[in-house]
């Protein structure tokens, strides 16, 4: 299943921050949650490759069978496979619309996806985990961009700061993914090599 928990325990837990908040957590209680969460004890090497993939599933909130699925497509292809996982999970419809400014994290992105608020290349997409390919365009419908959420997005999304790998159009409410994003895009901080480790062990 899908993590549905406070996310700053997972944070803590993990050493990762997922949102603004995470991080503001973090750096007021940098050690683990409960009674020895101060005196954490080392990770063997299983431990940390499992860390690993627990920090990416819960960034992109992606469940077990999802991510696993997504590994075996990126073993498939030539190529790094870790730099192909994180560019299928960069690449999904929700994430590309948190990227964008859209929404304020990926779980809300999720949410408006799935509510139907966006259209790719003109046509109605509301599945979060649809895949986008380079020159494809991701627009809010007509139809919601006059509603009370949008209305207020609108004044952040003109000064928000996209990165390279897309382009955003704050005044059509539309985004275009320009080039398949690399981990120096996008400024990775996952051990994607510990994840490809993880699975060859299985």
């Amino acid at each position: 299943m899908r993590y549905t928990g406070p996310k700053a325990k997972k944070a803590r837990r993990l050493g990762m921050a997922f949102t603004a908040k995470d991080a503001k957590i973090l750096q007021k209680r940098s050690y683990a949650p409960g009674q020895h969460g101060q005196s954490r004890s080392r990770l063997s090497e299983y431990g940390m490759q499992l860390r690993e993939k627990q920090k990416a599933k819960i960034q992109y909130g992606v469940m077990e069978k999802q991510f696993s699925n997504y590994f075996k497509k990126a073993l498939r292809q030539p190529g790094v496979t870790g730099d192909i996982l994180l560019r299928m999970l960069e690449t999904r419809l929700d994430n590309f619309v948190f990227r964008a400014g859209f929404a304020d994290s990926r779980a809300q992105a999720r949410q408006l996806v799935n509510h139907g608020f966006f259209e790719v290349n003109g046509k109605r997409a509301d599945i979060p985990s649809y895949a986008l390919k380079v020159g494809d365009t991701v627009a809010v419908k007509k139809t919601k961009q006059s509603g009370k959420y949008m209305e207020r997005a609108k004044e952040k999304l003109k000064n928000f700061k996209t990165q390279e790998w897309l382009e955003m159009n704050p005044a059509s409410f539309s985004a275009k993914l320009l080039a398949q994003p690399t981990p120096e895009m996008i400024a990775n901080t996952i051990n994607t090599q510990l994840i490809v480790e993880h699975y060859s062990r299985t």
